[in-house]
């Protein structure tokens, strides 16, 4: 009786140490608005009928433990600026709140949101939609959603690429997930 009760405990003992030891599970970030690598539809674009673009609704889940905050980062990665690495910003919102699993549609336009996080992007204060030119090819537009274990001091610089070079310093060390979506567009011909 006790051999097996100790063979029963080392087999359990091995099992709890194998799924601790397994890795957590990716973020994954989704959008109703179109699909991973689809099309972006002219409504969340520069070329909106309305005349001005509205942010898509986004969901995540699998957030980490230890979550304290997010950052979205919507960025047109086909877009070369000033020769260099950077590439055309089109909305950075930080301080997501870590409980928070969707930001809605149409995030309305302001420097700081009702839950605390503050956003910009290169030309307005809040989401700028895609809207590379119709003569070229269609632009990659990456949303990356970051899970932090800290809340960013930050509340926004005199630039909007000095806040986004600032906001991605304080990141550095303090990411503990990640997820990405992306999205095609052109201006109609």
């Amino acid at each position: 009786m006790k051999r097996s009760t100790i063979i029963f405990a080392l087999l359990i003992s091995t099992i709890t140490i194998t799924f601790a030891q397994q890795p957590n599970l990716p973020m994954r970030l989704t959008t109703s608005a179109f699909a991973d690598g689809a099309l972006i539809p002219l409504k969340y674009t520069q070329a909106s009928p309305t005349g001005t673009a509205v942010s898509p609704e986004f969901t995540w889940n699998t957030v980490p433990t230890g979550t304290q905050s997010f950052v979205l980062w919507m960025h047109d990665v086909d877009l070369a600026i000033n020769k260099k690495m950077d590439d055309n910003l089109h909305w950075l919102v930080w301080n997501i709140p870590g409980t928070t699993t969707s930001l809605p549609e149409n995030v309305p336009a302001g420097a700081q949101l009702a839950d605390g996080s503050y956003q910009v992007s290169n030309a307005v204060v809040g989401y700028r939609g895609p809207g590379a030119a119709a003569s070229g090819p269609l632009h990659h537009y990456v949303f990356e959603l970051f899970a932090l274990d800290i809340k960013l001091d930050e509340k926004g610089m005199a630039t909007p690429l000095d806040t986004k070079t600032n906001i991605f310093k304080l990141m550095q060390g303090h990411i503990i997930g990640k997820a990405a979506y992306i999205g095609l567009f052109h201006r109609p011909q």
